[in-house]
């Protein structure tokens, strides 16, 4: 499916996001990870190490040729990737992150690089009435690397209405 095919359906039934399981439901755009967004995530979490915020130092000292995208920067930014390609379950009042199962941090993203998420629905199970769980299997690529920079299991809840 397209980026355009899945903002079309981002609102699906229950039924109709259940027979996605197993399936990649959606692939994002790219985003390109600056020095400002580095920058930015290093002020907001005190992680200031030179790796991060010291291009030159960086480009000097490490094998990377310059600074590199903090692996939780990278993690925080599902949310985003997610955006106009994870579909919803309609009538949902409210959804919330549930937790990860598994979070593996495979290789840096150099400043400057630009990154993208699959989604692939694992499972989808009502917990209680109107609780929906849903695990994603999520990989971040790294335009032009063969080997990804993230891969994780993602949970997340939608408390249908």
């Amino acid at each position: 499916m397209t980026r355009a095919d899945e903002t079309e359906h981002l609102f699906l039934t229950l039924d109709e996001i259940e027979v996605r399981v197993g399936a990649e439901i959606g692939v994002s755009d790219w985003l390109t990870v600056d020095q400002a967004l580095i920058g930015a995530f290093a002020d907001a979490t005190g992680d200031h190490q030179f790796i991060h915020v010291d291009p030159e130092r960086a480009a000097r000292e490490t094998p990377f040729g310059g600074t590199i995208a903090h692996g939780f920067l990278t993690l925080s930014l599902l949310p985003k990737l997610a955006m106009g390609v994870r579909p919803r379950i309609a009538g949902t009042a409210m959804s919330v992150n549930y937790g990860f199962d598994r979070i593996r941090f495979l290789a840096p993203v150099v400043c400057g690089a630009r990154i993208r998420a699959r989604f692939r629905l694992d499972a989808l199970e009502e917990q209680r009435p109107r609780e929906i769980t849903m695990r994603y299997g999520v990989t971040v690529e790294i335009e032009g690397e063969a080997k990804p920079a993230l891969a994780a299991q993602w949970i997340t809840r939608a408390y249908l209405g």
